[in-house]
């Protein structure tokens, strides 16, 4: 069993800032203990994946909140940073859920303006962790969305001046960026039947040199009500479902008559 917590950066110990660089090294290449606490402290804080039974930690996930001028409006911008989970832990969902609710008391906070995930992907999963959760999102394979590759665009500048290639819309960090381990996240020509996968390989093609895809999904709360509302309806449908199809328990009376 597994529990996520999310903590501000500051308030993690040595031993929690090292057990998690131990995990982001044997999952990426080229990960040196001092970029990956300069990233880290760029962050706001850390959704932590602990083991209930020892409290030992076993995956993690970076979270900075930003707010810019897009557009001539203000938008608030949740932007995701490194994200590993130990293989034997990936059936969890416990650091996808704290995740969500983080998004939506974020939200709440401001609910008028424009809130949006912000991502950059060198994997595929990350990609399908956002175009399987939030309905509205950049880039999806069944219609462009301008605006919001616009907003990918200004995002990526105010945070990675002179990096995104315009052409390919693709991050590059230069030749010593971390890339993810081959075991990690290979994609096999059996995976490539997922049309999101496919999808994802299209735009990132070179995501074993460590190029990054650029992301954003919206997710204030008319996000939520179109994402978890029919999601929810799904749930209470399958469970009255459920209990429509279970046998029904017999009265004291029809047991009696029965065994007479």
């Amino acid at each position: 069993m597994l529990t996520t917590r999310y903590q501000k950066v500051q308030t993690l110990t040595v031993t929690d800032v090292i057990r998690m660089h131990a995990l982001f090294e044997a999952h990426y290449a080229s990960s040196p203990l001092a970029t990956f606490l300069d990233d880290l402290s760029r962050k706001e804080g850390v959704f932590v994946v602990r083991r209930r039974s020892d409290a030992e930690i076993v995956g993690f996930s970076t979270l900075g909140v930003y707010r810019f001028g897009i557009g001539g409006r203000q938008v608030k911008g949740m932007f995701s940073g490194d994200t590993i989970i130990e293989s034997a832990h990936r059936g969890s969902r416990t650091l996808q859920q704290a995740f969500a609710w983080k998004l939506f008391i974020e939200a709440i906070k401001a609910p008028l303006t424009p809130q949006y995930w912000m991502l950059i992907s060198k994997g595929y999963k990350t990609y399908l962790l956002m175009a399987r959760n939030f309905p509205d999102f950049h880039p999806r394979r069944d219609h462009p969305n301008p605006e919001m590759a616009g907003l990918v665009r200004d995002y990526c500048e105010a945070m990675f001046p002179g990096k995104l290639n315009t052409s390919t819309m693709l991050l590059h960090f230069g030749d010593d960026a971390n890339r993810l381990k081959p075991e990690v996240a290979d994609i096999t020509d059996d995976m490539r039947r997922d049309p999101d996968i496919r999808h994802f390989e299209r735009l990132n093609p070179t995501w074993e040199q460590g190029t990054e895809l650029p992301c954003i999904a919206r997710t204030d709360l008319s996000a939520f009500c179109q994402a978890i509302v029919p999601f929810l309806r799904k749930v209470w449908r399958s469970k009255v479902a459920a209990r429509r199809a279970a046998p029904q328990p017999q009265s004291a009376a029809q047991s009696a008559a029965r065994s007479v």
